[in-house]
């Protein structure tokens, strides 16, 4: 029988490993810095509060890691909120059915007008989000408008009521290519005194889901925990690389990312348990970039970080302009003769002075290999270091993005 994520968890003693978190000396992050091949027990001494001193050193390494791997880019993708029905009743959640709210559910017509206005803006990468009502807005209801939503942008995420096996199976099949489910903590206790009613109430069903979408061979998988719904923030990030690692061995052929999203103060909320600064968060950040590249397990290099951007806002300038005329993106047509269409992007690219970065989005059978393979041997005889281009649906477009 195949071992479960479930089982490792009834294993883990949350008291024990909030323990030796706090018990990391300084001694100790040393010894996880100098680590060629991280251990989760690293990770542990990263996040502890004696690692904050390293604060500068870890993130030095992790942008040095991040520039290697992605170059300079920043993926961008925008929710969709279809509808907030929901069934459950959870304490820190607008959405729960008890909240006195105007129910909305868009309709066809509605979607269609939502999605041309974000393409309008820039957005080729939608997360379809909704609350968690399986009788009203569920596979009927994606089954009906996942396929047009998917013929107007490049890839499509979901946020919803966690599903089975077979349904994330049929989704794949009507275009979906990710999906992001949050287990908001990894104490069972916690879980249940937040989670009032509804199926979100079963905790297993939901820690489950993950390998639920592993075998259904879902491209992307995001995981994530509510900062600040448990007591001590830290031992939920260690059951979340936890969880991480294990999807990555038993699930590898699948991408993953990991989301910080945190619980704040405000009127008519829940007070959280605990409260993350900002320093902790950067220190959550840069130590998940480069324990999640050295862990000593199969963990997969491309896999992602994702936040919200609202939590930087002080700190982004200018950002509608970016996404709108960003400089860094220019739009190629090209013939859709596959025999020259690596000549056509050779001859644009030469009139550029810059440099690009290549990177194959075709393994998942949506567009050509052969690009990905002559681009590469036309790549080597060439004076511009590394190419990027974004294949899309239909291989008679093209996106080149500046990576310098």
């Amino acid at each position: 029988m195949k071992i479960q994520f479930r089982d490792l968890w009834q294993i883990m003693d949350w008291e024990d490993i909030t323990l030796t978190i706090y018990s990391k000396t300084g001694a100790d992050v040393k010894r996880a810095l100098a680590a060629h091949q991280r251990t989760l027990h690293d990770f542990m001494a990263l996040i502890s509060p004696a690692a904050q001193p390293y604060l500068e050193q870890i993130a030095q390494e992790a942008q040095r890691l991040t520039r290697k791997r992605f170059g300079h880019t920043v993926g961008f993708y925008a929710p969709l909120y279809l509808s907030n029905l929901c069934s459950n009743d959870c304490t820190y959640c607008g959405f729960s059915m008890s909240n006195r709210i105007k129910r909305k559910t868009l309709n066809a017509e509605e979607i269609d007008r939502e999605c041309d206005a974000l393409n309008a803006m820039g957005y080729e990468h939608l997360l379809l989000v909704t609350g968690e009502h399986q009788n009203k807005v569920g596979m009927d209801y994606f089954r009906h408008h996942l396929p047009s939503i998917r013929k107007k942008v490049s890839s499509l995420m979901m946020e919803v009521q966690p599903l089975s096996t077979e349904n994330y199976a049929e989704l794949k099949t009507l275009g979906l290519d990710g999906v992001m489910v949050y287990q908001e903590t990894y104490n069972a206790s916690t879980y249940q005194y937040h989670h009032l009613k509804g199926q979100k109430q079963d905790f297993f069903w939901r820690l489950e889901t993950p390998e639920r979408l592993g075998q259904a061979g879902i491209d992307k998988i995001g995981l994530g925990a509510l900062i600040g719904l448990s007591k001590d923030w830290r031992t939920d990030c260690y059951f979340l690389a936890t969880h991480l690692s294990f999807l990555q061995k038993h699930y590898w052929q699948s991408r993953y990312s990991i989301s910080f999203p945190r619980l704040r103060p405000c009127a008519g909320g829940i007070e959280p348990a605990s409260l993350m600064d900002d320093p902790q968060l950067v220190q959550l950040i840069v130590h998940s970039v480069c324990s999640r590249r050295k862990l000593n397990c199969r963990c997969l290099p491309e896999s992602h970080l994702t936040f919200a951007i609202t939590l930087f806002h002080s700190r982004l300038t200018a950002l509608a302009q970016v996404l709108k005329l960003s400089p860094a993106v220019m739009p190629i047509r090209v013939s859709q003769s596959w025999n020259s269409f690596p000549l056509m992007i050779i001859a644009r690219l030469n009139r550029l002075p810059m440099l690009y970065q290549l990177r194959d989005y075709s393994r998942y059978g949506r567009t050509g290999i052969v690009f990905w393979e002559e681009l590469r041997n036309i790549n080597k005889k060439s004076a511009t270091e590394v190419i990027y281009f974004r294949c899309r649906t239909r291989p008679d477009k093209l996106r080149l993005v500046q990576s310098r």
